[in-house]
């Protein structure tokens, strides 16, 4: 988030002089209350101030990047995820190329009983398959799956910015967001991708109060 000049120059008073009240700085930029009252909103719901009742405003001490990944933390997986793209286990890989190709997805999550995740295909495993002199469609796409349990998955209550790092870590397009069955299985109800990552940072970018 970038301040303003006079949002600047309050959090430059509140640093040196708080806690301090929205009178006393108002005063000091020779403005009024009511002038001021949007600005001192704003760099508190943006955590670079804090106030208390009868006491006034203080400063956090905490730095934008700070900021931004506490933002970043309190976003979560469920508020960005999208539809998952899945094939079950006896396609063949024939049509996971096509589905990849309608759907305009770098990854696919092979599914079982109706969602229970069991393998992931990505760009790379259907080009090494492709690479081969073997018929393609009569290649079941469960023979050059990544599978359980060596897959990353996230939850719908993780956070955007744990889910990021994964994304980094594991040099991957995409995760699967799931939810544990009763029986201990992971069931697949969405996907996270760089795009997704990339819609939250804008997020934060356009909220008033990020």
């Amino acid at each position: 988030m970038e301040l303003s000049e006079r949002q600047e120059k309050i959090v430059e008073i509140v640093k040196a002089d708080g806690p301090i009240t929205g009178e006393k700085i108002a005063d000091r930029l020779h403005l009024t209350r009511a002038t001021l009252r949007p600005d001192l909103t704003v760099l508190t719901m943006s955590g670079y101030l804090d106030a208390r009742p009868r006491v006034g405003y203080y400063y956090t001490g905490k730095t934008g990047g700070e900021l931004f990944q506490e933002r970043l933390l309190k976003l979560k997986v469920k508020e960005f995820q999208s539809v998952p793209v899945v094939i079950g286990e006896d396609a063949s890989v024939y049509d996971a190329i096509v589905s990849m190709f309608l759907e305009d997805v770098g990854t696919l999550f092979v599914v079982k009983d109706g969602g229970r995740l069991i393998g992931i295909v990505s760009r790379k495993d259907l080009l090494r398959a492709s690479m081969g002199k073997q018929e393609l469609e009569s290649v079941p796409v469960s023979i050059i799956m990544t599978r359980m349990p060596n897959i990353a998955v996230c939850t719908p209550e993780e956070s955007v910015l744990e889910t990021a790092n994964k994304l980094i870590s594991k040099q991957i397009d995409g995760l699967p967001v799931v939810r544990e069955t009763e029986d201990g299985d992971m069931e697949v109800i969405g996907r996270m991708t760089k795009t997704n990552i990339t819609k939250a940072f804008v997020y934060i970018a356009e909220e008033p109060d990020a």
